[in-house]
């Protein structure tokens, strides 16, 4: 009997999405809960899963297709293993499956906001620099045939899914040759190419130049003028959030500087006791994240929403933080970031952030965020000018630390300045309530001394 497989709807507020890329081609045999096409909406990618074994029918929306949810995407033929009624011969909405087992399909969060790097180094600034010295690595080890019709190489597309798939196992992708949809490589493909053990020994033989004269030499090419790089669906939508988000706001900007003499001093005392007690190397970001939540009690409208004929007030702080991922960006909440410590921030906000880089963040990591922090100056910047995460009334990124000399008293001292800079939605705060809540995030800040409580 063949099925229809609907866009499914992921999350609440979700209405439509876009094909990202096929794991599957016409003709090919599936079982129940394989993965068939990856859908990208503005708030996570997700894996579909097949409703029931059968045979890819017709592929009914190509890649980069954008449908509401309910819309057909493909059709399963002689389909066996779900339950359906003979007169619609389709399945149930939601993840377009209607089971358990399809709801639980892996979910990976994207983008919606400006980029950030928040994790443990020396400097507490978030960001793990190379080691000097370090030697090159070792050249990609020469592709070895896998099961599947594909051609080896890891050429095009590969799923977020399926990259982390290869990362965890340590896995050159090149080496793995796809059997999906125009040759793109799977899932199954990564874990048959695991099984077999058919991997690049590392002693193979380079191979031997040619020994034949070069050709003569003819007039010099012509310089490539450039290329042009497809957009991914992760950066499409991206593009898509970042320009309503300009068109939605009026978007304002202010900045002041924090003297971080004192998170400094709390860290450098007290690191080794707040790593074996919690598991996470103390960072300012973590600093920052308190603060950030104590300034957002004390000036409301910026835990807000812009209604038609209302400002909305809030009641939880749930704290989005900004995380870098593959060429985009998710941002996972903390909820209810105002009741924690220090200490709880940092493992709560540790565990989703790690959970992000490998591809494994839940639909609800992502959803029902207030306020958004983005430590850019992990990446060295100074000054950074944010868009705001829709629908959220602003955005602040914390810059580099950077130690300057500047005016103490009626001297020059050389202090650790950083720079916070906030873009807020000037239709729900005005310059002055801006000011007041970058001036409490600076003075929690620089009360901090190693004698703050972190728990």
């Amino acid at each position: 009997m063949p099925i229809t497989v609907k866009m499914p709807q992921l999350g609440e507020s979700v209405t439509e999405g876009t094909i990202g890329s096929w794991l599957v081609q016409p003709g090919q045999q599936v079982e129940r809960f394989e993965s068939l096409v990856e859908v990208i909406t503005d708030k996570v990618t997700a894996e579909v899963p097949s409703p029931a074994a059968g045979t890819v029918g017709e592929i009914l929306a190509p890649e980069g297709q954008r449908l509401s949810v309910g819309e057909p995407i493909c059709t399963i033929e002689g389909a066996v293993g779900v339950d359906l009624e003979p007169a619609e011969a389709e399945p149930a909405a939601g993840l377009g499956v209607g089971t358990e087992e399809a709801a639980g399909a892996e979910i990976q969060a994207t983008a919606e906001a400006e980029p950030s790097v928040p994790t443990s180094d020396p400097t507490g600034n978030g960001q793990r620099a190379p080691e000097v010295g370090a030697p090159a690595p070792e050249p990609a080890p020469a592709p070895v045939a896998a099961a599947g019709g594909g051609e080896a190489g890891g050429q095009g597309f590969v799923s977020p899914a399926v990259r982390a798939l290869a990362d965890e196992h340590s896995l050159d992708i090149a080496q793995v040759r796809g059997s999906g949809f125009q040759g793109r490589i799977t899932k199954r493909d990564v874990l048959l190419f695991l099984a077999s053990g058919a991997r690049s020994s590392p002693g193979l033989a380079p191979a031997v130049p040619s020994m034949e004269p070069a050709a003569a030499a003819g007039p010099p090419a012509r310089p490539s003028p450039g290329e042009r790089v497809p957009l991914s669906p992760m950066r499409r939508s991206i593009a898509e959030h970042m320009v309503r988000s300009r068109r939605t706001s009026p978007h304002a900007w202010t900045m002041v500087e924090v003297d971080m003499g004192g998170p400094a001093a709390a860290r450098a005392a007290r690191r080794a006791e707040f790593q074996a007690a919690t598991g996470v190397d103390l960072t300012f970001l973590h600093f920052a994240m308190k603060a950030t939540c104590l300034a957002l009690r004390a000036v409301p409208t910026m835990n807000s929403v812009f209604e038609e004929e209302a400002i909305y007030l809030r009641n939880e702080v749930n704290l989005g933080i900004a995380v870098a991922v593959g060429d985009g960006l998710i941002v996972p909440v903390v909820r209810g970031a105002d009741r924690y410590s220090v200490a709880g921030l940092a493992q709560a906000g540790s565990d989703l952030i790690e959970r992000a880089r490998r591809g494994k963040a839940r639909l609800e990591d992502v959803e029902g965020g207030t306020f958004t922090l983005n430590n850019a100056g992990a990446l060295g910047t100074v000054m950074s000018q944010a868009i705001i995460n829709q629908p959220q009334a602003g955005i602040l990124v914390m810059d580099a630390v950077v130690r300057r000399p500047v005016v103490v008293g009626e001297g020059i001292a050389i202090r650790p300045i950083m720079n916070l800079c906030l873009s807020f939605d000037h239709r729900i705060n005005d310059g002055a309530a801006a000011a007041r809540f970058l001036a409490a995030v600076k003075s929690s800040l620089e009360a901090v001394t190693p004698e703050t409580s972190l728990f």
